[in-house]
């Protein structure tokens, strides 16, 4: 099992046990950085982080100075493998340039070889965009799913799209403002009919979520280009209200191989209609 330090058993300015910690940094604004974020980074070893000199501000922020040591989408195995060195007799802070590392950012191999070679690993929650844009939007939050970034090419993307169409939850994607139209015209074109948000600038000055249908967010945005970093946010298909008349095929396919009691309860279950209304339809077919 892979031991988690608690830092909270740890007392102010000491140092901590060695491990990796991945620490969540603002998404926009600095106050969103915690407590617990701030203490860590003042007793790590070392920041690994995408842009020095983007954390290099953050920590200039928070008044601290640490050694900083570059890990991006770019890093070799022989980075990697000097950071895991480092880790397995230090602590090692792990920040992406905004939100919480891993999430659509580099890290997962430097979690996974840490964990494989018992080297403890420690997770501080805090800001992400995809869960703020969530939780603004007002599409159904109960179940999502995040995907990324869509690929910048218009045939991929619609791939990517078509893929994800029978999933039942709101679909979360990151995306560039240069690419948001061309985005939502293969939202448009691939998934009809959905509603769909746009939130940007989360957490800063001219935070904005903007919701409607594909064309009307297209005809917005062209009108006023957007700036920053975008979370792109569809939601699931319109439920299809399925008649008796449809449910009747239905039915038959089911007592092929079960019983009418069992048989009208799958296709309940399935389309919302009523098992016993199903129950003496099947018992007709039978």
């Amino acid at each position: 099992m892979n031991q988690r330090p608690n830092t909270d058993q740890q007392e102010p300015g000491e140092a901590l046990s060695p491990g990796l910690y991945i620490v969540a940094t603002p998404i926009g604004n600095l106050g969103d950085i915690t407590m617990r974020a701030v203490d860590v980074l003042t007793r790590v070893s070392a920041v690994a982080c995408e842009d020095t000199r983007i954390t290099g501000r953050l920590l200039h922020h928070l008044g601290l100075k640490q050694r900083l040591i570059r890990y991006d989408d770019h890093a070799d195995a022989q980075a990697r493998e000097g950071l895991l060195a480092l880790m397995a007799g230090e602590a090692v802070a792990l920040v992406s340039d905004a939100g919480t590392p891993l999430i659509s950012d580099p890290g997962y191999r430097l979690v996974r070889e840490a964990r494989e070679r018992g080297i403890a690993v420690t997770s501080l929650p805090g800001p992400s965009a995809a869960i703020v844009g969530i939780t603004l939007s007002g599409l159904p939050s109960d179940r999502f799913l995040f995907a990324g970034f869509l690929p910048p090419k218009e045939k991929a993307r619609g791939d990517v799209l078509a893929s994800l169409a029978a999933v039942p939850a709101t679909l979360v994607f990151y995306e560039t403002a240069p690419r948001l139209t061309d985005a939502l015209a293969t939202v448009a074109a691939t998934l009809p009919g959905r509603e769909v948000a746009v939130a940007r600038e989360l957490t800063k000055l001219y935070e904005e979520c903007r919701s409607g249908t594909p064309e009307a967010l297209i005809a917005h945005y062209t009108d006023y280009p957007p700036r920053g970093e975008i979370v792109l946010m569809v939601g699931p298909a319109p439920a299809v209200e399925t008649s008796m008349d449809d449910a009747e095929g239905l039915l038959r396919a089911e007592l092929a191989h079960a019983k009418p009691s069992h048989a009208a309860a799958a296709v309940a279950k399935a389309t919302g209609l009523d098992r016993k209304a199903l129950y003496a339809l099947a018992l007709t077919l039978k």
